[in-house]
């Protein structure tokens, strides 16, 4: 079962700063790990295109469009404290987004049951009008308005496993009911959102998920959420595509994290999502990259992962969670179950 993965070198151009994390390297090491014996038949590669104003105008303002675009050509623009541009960056956001556009076509067709879109820069802090937390466009929740709007989806299933809350996708479903919206993140921690009351607005009230965790947790606590949150939320809701934003910063070895996630554990954690497109998507899964920023770390997750939707079956897990997560979760569980069926 070959994985699609979509990559350009124009996502190598985007240059943010010589001691940046979000750096042109991560992407180099995980070729360099896929393209191994051990890899390189399960893939099959795809080249992005490049989204349009119009589409990208789905989900932020015309100023924001004209801002990012304004940075074409110049050597080095700072957006904001975490963000800035090169000369290509905006050509490589463009890509970035109709990545996800390439891949979506992909899975509609049925050409693959899975897509990997290796992109930079990453998107979920992009809000409806500022770039933010490394990232230009909002490339996820793109892909799900592409889904709804030109793939006439009914039900997305967004899955964001990432180190820090993704505030721009959040809002930008915030009030829908067609894009449920799924997020573990390390909490307090930046950007701030993603307290467990943010849970939609008006027709989206239960519709947006947060399970924000405490600092320290592994691969048995993340599982015991997909396990015994996302499982049973994703089961009701019957979602006819999941987009996952993929962020790899809850790797034990991230120097911006406090999390203890292994390789292992993120394939455990993909093989729970690959389950749940299987069971009312038809299989239908897009994976777009966000962060992660230990380089081997990086590497080997999406190694695991990409070994996990090849075929391989879920990566065996070692330990339990603790008593006082135990407690948590069925504090957690309580909550949602005004949503969704989860006592």
């Amino acid at each position: 079962m070959q994985v699609g993965l979509v990559y350009d070198d124009i996502f190598l151009r985007h240059r943010p700063g010589d001691y940046h994390p979000e750096r042109p390297e991560r992407l180099v090491k995980i070729r360099e790990r896929l393209a191994q014996e051990d890899l390189a038949p399960r893939v099959s590669w795809l080249a992005p295109r490049k989204a349009t104003k119009e589409e990208i105008l789905w989900n932020h303002s015309e100023a924001h469009y004209e801002r990012i675009a304004a940075t074409a050509g110049k050597p080095y623009v700072q957006l904001d404290p975490d963000t800035a541009t090169s000369e290509d960056s905006f050509e490589a956001a463009l890509y970035a987004v109709g990545a996800q556009f390439v891949a979506l076509d992909e899975l509609f067709r049925e050409n693959f049951s899975s897509v990997f879109c290796l992109v930079r820069p990453p998107g979920h802090h992009a809000e409806y009008d500022q770039a933010m937390g490394f990232c230009l466009f909002n490339n996820a929740a793109l892909a799900a308005h592409y889904a709804l709007k030109v793939l006439k989806f009914s039900r997305i299933l967004l899955v964001d496993w990432d180190l820090h809350h993704g505030n721009g996708t959040q809002r930008s479903f915030y009030q829908h009911r067609k894009v449920l919206y799924f997020s573990t993140h390390q909490f307090p921690y930046y950007p701030g959102t993603g307290r467990l009351e943010e849970v939609g607005h008006g027709e989206g009230e239960g519709y947006t998920v947060n399970v924000p965790l405490p600092a320290g947790c592994g691969d048995a606590e993340y599982l015991a959420v997909f396990e015994e949150v996302l499982r049973p939320v994703a089961r009701a809701f019957r979602p006819e595509l999941v987009i996952v934003s993929a962020g790899f910063d809850p790797h034990e070895d991230d120097p911006l994290g406090g999390m203890r996630v292994t390789s292992q554990g993120f394939g455990a954690l993909a093989q729970v999502i690959k389950e749940v497109a299987e069971e009312s998507a038809e299989g239908r899964l897009l994976l777009t990259l966000e962060g992660g920023y230990s380089l081997t770390g990086l590497a080997e997750s999406v190694a695991r992962v990409i070994r996990v939707l090849s075929g391989d079956g879920k990566p065996e897990i070692r330990g339990e969670p603790s008593a006082k997560f135990r407690e948590y979760l069925e504090d957690v569980k309580r909550f949602f179950s005004r949503y969704w069926p989860l006592s």
